[in-house]
């Protein structure tokens, strides 16, 4: 997850918008099955605009054809891991099948499965 954590804080640069937006402020980087890593930051715009950095990055990956997450970690502007919101956690689901177990960055060092973050699925009945 180191990795992970360099390469997403390396891609963080902060820009603030004249309308009081803000981009680039929030990294992330995901690591696939087939050992492919990609990147992407937030934009937080006015008027609800924008997605989280882990959008991003899952938008490279899918762009690119795959869909499998293994690992992905989201980095704060001030170099703070960022556990992802419940929309991302959604997202990383839904993107993929196998993605219920890809491993995710958490704050102090931690990881953890996404099953533990998003339990009780909505979508259980159907897919489990």
């Amino acid at each position: 997850m180191e990795e992970l954590y360099e390469t997403a804080k390396a891609k963080l640069y902060t820009v603030r918008t004249s309308r009081n937006g803000k981009m680039g402020h929030v990294a992330a980087a995901l690591v696939t099955d087939r050992g492919n890593i990609y990147t992407g930051v937030a934009l937080d715009l006015p008027s609800s605009i924008g997605f989280c950095a882990e959008h991003s990055a899952i938008a490279s990956m899918v762009t690119d054809g795959e869909y499998k997450i293994d690992k992905i970690i989201a980095v704060y502007e001030t170099g703070e891991v960022l556990p992802p919101c419940g929309r991302c956690r959604e997202l990383i689901n839904q993107v993929g099948e196998d993605n219920y177990h890809c491993e995710i960055g958490l704050p102090d060092n931690r990881t953890a499965e996404l099953d533990e973050l998003l339990p009780e699925r909505w979508d259980a009945k159907y897919f489990i």
